[in-house]
């Protein structure tokens, strides 16, 4: 039980709340002890003060008789009083010789002064000179000693107290700190177990365990998004393996079973290298963006001109693109430096600019837009006027390895997006998919590279100078 960090804390703050109650009792303890000691002083001196007046008023054997029943009448071992002469003997008063130690100037002194069969007390006392006598009057220092005692008791009480409160408070903050803990061991024991679905308890209070109770939860969906990402991934992988490794089995098998002629057995390697190509393709996409989800490919980022990575993408369709006598174009500022991986952003406009062509018609348009979105920004924009993509599916066709209906007839395995969405996210920005009407509008974003101070300033949105388009018909 002493392990528990809440019994330690309480007893941190207990040892806390007696270190502060003897700090402020010390002050107050020696405020106590000069008032006394004032106090003691002043009596003194108002009695030594009473028995000057009475041996000035009427003289020694006066003072002497006054002492005499003044020592009668007082409670034993009360008060001490003493009249000397000038050799220390003793003519009056309860003591029978001076006190040992005692000096006889005049003033105030603590000493043990032994009263006979009352004992020795320890006493403060004063010593005046009247002429050829030596006065001394003392009290004994007990008189305040109860006083003293219910200070201590009081202080000791105030100790207890808090230790006793302090232990019940660390027991009860213990018991229900074991509640939630337990409750969390099972939560966390039947994560463990396989069953993601289980979260904390919370309630409506914003104590730190509430709030910690609620960011494990976020993390804990956050995960079983991610478990479920994965085995639909894996799923998928399988799915979209099985074809081509089917498919490449099948030709071996026939090559090895019919032996045919050289002309088809080398056609039909030629296509199990496709179908070993198809899966390679795949393995590499999801490399990409494994590489992409954990971020090691910032590494990459440099500067670089998205006009020229745009006009090389261009290029290299423009042929597939007039095969299927679709116009493609690039309109773009001249020139616009960029921060980012140039492999990731010409894959990423590559994808881009292949779903279009297969999803364009016969004659129809591709726009490619690189424009400044703002002073922090430029804009990859690919537009066609295909079929487009149903509202309902704009979030899926984001999804890993997710085809839909009208792709079915198309190659790819349903990661070109996936990928592009990838670099978007790593870059800063988001995917965007748009109504053209008809077709489809895709825009990302990348953060334009920090300027030198020598640098001339980038030309205003109203004075954008459009590059040569690349045109295939």
């Amino acid at each position: 039980m002493m392990r528990s960090s809440a019994v330690s804390l309480a007893l941190g703050y207990v040892i806390l709340g007696i270190v502060a109650l003897v700090l402020f009792a010390a002050p107050l303890w020696y405020a106590w002890q000069v008032t006394i000691q004032d106090g003691r002083s002043e009596i003194l001196q108002a009695d030594a003060q009473r028995l000057t007046d009475v041996y000035r008023r009427d003289g020694g054997d006066a003072l002497k008789n006054f002492i005499d029943a003044r020592v009668h009448m007082q409670i034993a071992g009360d008060r001490i009083l003493m009249l000397t002469d000038s050799s220390l003997a003793p003519l009056a008063g309860n003591l029978s010789v001076w006190p040992k130690d005692l000096p006889a100037q005049p003033g105030n002194y603590r000493i043990k002064v032994d009263m006979g069969e009352h004992g020795v007390q320890n006493s403060l006392v004063h010593v005046a000179q009247l002429g050829q006598y030596l006065l001394l009057v003392g009290r004994d220092n007990k008189l305040f000693a109860p006083l003293e005692r219910r200070f201590w008791y009081g202080l000791t009480a105030a100790i207890a107290v808090l230790s006793i409160a302090g232990l019940l408070v660390g027991l009860i903050t213990r018991r229900a700190l074991m509640s939630r803990v337990y409750s969390i061991r099972q939560t966390v024991s039947a994560i463990i177990h396989g069953d993601l679905k289980h979260r904390l308890p919370t309630n409506l209070s914003d104590d730190e365990l509430n709030t910690l109770a609620r960011t494990i939860n976020g993390m804990l969906e956050q995960i079983e998004q991610l478990v479920h990402g994965v085995r639909n991934v894996s799923n998928s992988i399988a799915h979209d393996l099985r074809t081509p490794l089917a498919e490449l089995r099948s030709r071996l098998e026939e090559l090895a079973l019919m032996r045919p002629a050289p002309e088809t057995a080398f056609a039909e390697i030629d296509g199990a290298v496709a179908d070993v190509d198809r899966v390679i393709r795949i393995f590499d996409a999801l490399l990409r963006l494994a590489e992409i989800d954990a971020g090691m490919r910032r590494s990459g980022f440099v500067s670089l001109d998205l006009v020229d990575l745009a006009t090389t993408a261009v290029e290299f369709y423009a042929p597939a693109a007039e095969l299927k006598n679709i116009r493609l174009t690039l309109h773009a500022d001249a020139p616009l430096k960029v921060s980012g991986d140039p492999i990731l952003l010409a894959q990423a406009l590559s994808n881009l600019i292949d779903n279009a062509l297969k999803y364009a018609p016969e004659g129809g348009l591709i726009e490619v837009t690189i424009r400044r979105r703002n002073e922090a920004l430029a804009e990859i924009a690919v537009s066609d006027n295909g079929p487009g993509i149903d509202d309902t599916e704009k979030a899926k066709v984001m999804e890993r390895f997710y085809r839909g209906d009208a792709s079915r007839g198309t190659p790819g395995v349903g990661l070109g997006l996936s990928l592009v969405q990838a670099v978007a996210k790593l870059h800063g920005s988001a995917l965007v998919l748009a109504d053209r009407q008809p077709g489809l509008r895709v825009v990302m974003q990348v953060p334009l590279a920090a300027e030198p101070p020598s640098a001339s300033p980038a030309p205003a949105e109203d004075e954008r100078v459009p590059a040569a388009a690349t045109t295939a018909m």
